[in-house]
């Protein structure tokens, strides 16, 4: 099972941008797909972007489209969140996720075994 750690988290102001990075260990990064998700106090947890195992499909919530950029270095075990524009509504804490084999949709977060401790974003006025 794949351990992974988030960084990159905190507090920008709106319009702002902020790179998150999953760190993956335990396991070849290119052996899984890789997901953001995102929690918001009151919020049930949404899907944000995902990535698939090779890098070559990539999905995105429609909250986040045009803005928001998964990538992934296979190479260093890194999946990286690029979020441009940043809108007061996307504070939350920020989780990665990550699975070899997805069998539903990629934004359900049943479909996904291991997961980050969380890395917070604030995005102020």
């Amino acid at each position: 099972q794949v351990q992974l750690v988030e960084s990159g988290g905190g507090s920008v102001q709106a319009g702002g941008s902020l790179t998150l990075s999953c760190a993956a260990s335990g396991s070849t990064a290119s052996s899984v797909s890789v997901a953001w998700f995102r929690k918001a106090p009151g919020k049930e947890r949404e899907g944000v972007a995902g990535v698939s195992k090779g890098g070559s499909d990539t999905y995105y919530a429609d909250s986040v489209k045009g803005r928001f950029t998964i990538s992934r270095d296979n190479a260093r075990n890194t999946v990286t969140l690029q979020m441009n524009s940043l809108k007061l509504e996307d504070t939350a804490t920020y989780y990665c996720a990550a699975n070899r084999v997805l069998r539903g949709s990629w934004d359900n977060p049943k479909e996904w075994l291991s997961w980050g401790q969380g890395t917070q974003v604030t995005v102020s006025s």
